[in-house]
């Protein structure tokens, strides 16, 4: 992971995950479903390969995701995703909680081209949807943390590439979810994942420091909640291939590819048992180790290591033409944009501020990694342009998504910090929020998801304004983790937040109402993870009053120094309902017609749940 000299890999270089035959293959494939030569089933399975997955909208939408290893972009890529967006999407981009970049609204045959010019910075779409080994996330202060065992990335980005085009990866019952975590604090919430790698290390017989993985199994949300269970309390990293390889054997050779509602391999651990389950992943390992072991291309012992930026560094734009490209720029289509509000006047507090919240120091003397916070998880190409100057002028050239949504510069200089916010704040990039229940989490929801019931986003923008509005509660919580999601299956991760929302629906009088459950007490532990808990079901105009008396009931019953996810994780669930439970209540006489709107809409309530096609 050394700097390169050549400005097509300046940033930290990769070999490119793209292939050309992937997209000549879409393009074939393509033509052969217009010319009727294979059907709709055959073309959606083919396209979700691909990373194209249809919109609820019954003209010609089309989301893209876009596999972004790691959360790991380089200047050239962040370039490439600006041109695309403002191309063939609205102008923007939106960040996901997996670590991929997601396009709404493009037109199907623009499919092809937003591949090519990716594919020249080497980004694939291929098994970003489907029944794939998805993309594989890792923490993404890797490499830069005081606090980490050790950098997770070399092994995280050498299973993306062991999966990727794998012969199992595209046949397998259902999707399958791998992240890796080096911290003591659990970034990556590796326990929610079908593997889960936990950086370890133990001295050895010879007295030798030797690396290694907690592995865990088993883990994910949606309609059954599970922690994923220890696999191995201490996996020798050159043993990593070989046990992820038997773990994915076990899952295709017995996971159930009969019933979409059932065939997570959370679900196959249930019905053989965890004890059936090793039986069968040790077998299945023998078999791999007797074949021989996939190997590391590096020596495990010895990963890469990523170094300082010992390049000389282009100068930055102006405050001033960061400033007009990002107001010219417009955004189009539906649903809801990202604001841009640049600023040339940002005060000494305000940035004072925007450090204490947003900053940390490296685990490498005078560099700093700073949180761009990014509401809703979108940015516009402009913004997206923005990010990657700063990043090569100020930082190694590259930038780091995390699963809030959010994006992360590391090694900046001391002295260059204040520059840098100068130019966020021009950007309108400059939200001082991280690790503020502000910075909500949420997924697309009904304004393209095929399967949401409600406007997650809608939710989001309301609960950010709130809070921005009370700017004591939202001090009063930091480190409260909110998250929403449009429907039960949990993009948004609402049930691992501190407080969650899932949407759904009541009827009264024979019309629609958008509700949300809300769930309190998710998050992670030292041991794994736990699941929010039911407190209400409240009409989604009160969500906002819900999450200010929560933070309240956190405010007044907390015990000394007590974060607000360990209060949640604690606090009885009557008095979380006590609290919140006049909410509830809603009827024909006592509603008014803001009630039958969801947020962010402006026309009545009118859910309308469609084939989705997660499990196709």
């Amino acid at each position: 992971m050394s700097a390169m000299d050549d400005t097509t890999t300046l940033g930290r270089a990769r070999v490119s995950f793209a292939k050309q035959s992937d997209i000549d293959e879409f393009a074939d494939m393509l033509a052969k479903f217009e010319r009727g030569e294979i059907g709709p089933d055959q073309w959606r399975g083919f396209r979700l390969l691909r990373g194209t997955y249809g919109q609820r909208q019954a003209e010609d939408a089309q989301m893209m995701r876009i596999k972004i290893p790691q959360g790991l972009l380089t200047e050239r890529q962040l370039l490439a995703l600006a041109e695309v967006s403002e191309q063939y999407a609205r102008g923007f981009a939106h960040v996901t909680t997996r670590q991929n970049i997601q396009l709404h609204f493009v037109k199907l045959h623009d499919v092809e081209p937003v591949m090519q010019r990716l594919s020249h910075e080497g980004l694939t779409t291929r098994e970003a949807c489907g029944n794939y080994v998805r993309n594989i996330t890792a923490c993404p202060w890797a490499g830069v943390s005081a606090e980490e065992v050790f950098d997770v990335t070399p092994y995280a980005e050498a299973l993306t590439r062991y999966f990727l085009r794998h012969p199992l990866s595209g046949v397998l019952p259902r999707k399958f979810k791998v992240a890796f975590e080096g911290c003591l604090e659990d970034h990556a919430l590796t326990a929610i994942h079908d593997i889960g790698w936990r950086a370890l290390t133990r001295v050895d017989e010879h007295g030798a420091v030797q690396r290694g993985f907690r592995v865990a199994a088993g883990g994910g949300t949606a309609t059954m909640c599970r922690s994923a269970a220890p696999l191995h309390e201490f996996l020798p990293v050159a043993d990593m291939l070989a046990s992820a390889e038997a773990i994915v054997r076990v899952f295709h050779k017995l996971g159930d590819f009969q019933h979409k509602a059932r065939n997570r391999m959370k679900f196959l651990i249930k019905s053989i048992g965890w004890e059936g389950f090793q039986a069968e992943y040790e077998r299945q390992l023998a078999d791999v180790l007797a074949a021989g072991a996939p190997s590391l291309s590096f020596d495990p012992e010895q990963p890469p290591v990523e170094q300082a930026p010992d390049w000389s560094r282009p100068a930055p734009p102006s405050t001033e033409s960061l400033a007009t490209r990002v107001v010219a720029q417009g955004t189009s289509g539906p649903g809801i944009h990202p604001e841009r509000r640049p600023s040339l006047l940002v005060t000494n507090e305000q940035f004072v501020e925007w450090q204490r919240h947003n900053v940390v120091r490296q685990k490498q003397d005078g560099y700093l990694a700073a949180t761009i916070t990014l509401p809703l998880g979108d940015l516009t190409s402009e913004q997206l342009r923005a990010v990657a100057e700063l990043a090569l002028a100020y930082g190694d050239g590259t930038a780091r998504l995390t699963i809030d949504q959010d994006l992360i510069v590391r090694w900046i200089r001391v002295g260059d910090l204040e520059a840098f916010y100068a130019r966020l704040a021009a950007a309108g990039l400059q939200r001082a929020e991280a690790g503020l229940p502000t910075n909500v989490t949420s997924c697309p929801g009904a304004e393209s998801c095929k399967l949401a019931v409600t406007q997650s986003r809608g939710l989001g923008r309301s609960l950010h304004d709130a809070l921005a509005a009370r700017p004591d509660l939202a001090e009063a919580a930091r480190g409260l983790v909110v998250k929403m999601s449009g429907c039960p299956n949990g993009c948004g991760q609402h049930h691992i937040a501190g407080i969650g929302f899932q949407g759904s629906i009541r009827k009264l009088g024979g019309r629609a109402v958008p509700q949300y459950f809300v769930l309190v007490g998710g998050g992670p532990t030292a041991d794994g993870v736990t699941f929010g808990r039911l407190a209400a079901k409240i009409p989604a105009r009160r969500a906002p009053i819900a999450l200010e008396r929560l933070i309240a009931l956190y405010q007044q019953d907390r015990r000394d120094d007590e974060s607000p996810t360990a209060f949640f994780q604690r606090v009885g669930l009557p008095d979380v309902k006590a609290a919140i439970a006049d909410l509830e209540s809603l009827t024909e006489e006592t509603a008014v017609a803001e009630d039958f709107i969801d947020l962010g809409e402006v026309t009545a309530f009118s859910p309308e749940v469609m084939d989705g096609e997660c499990a196709t």
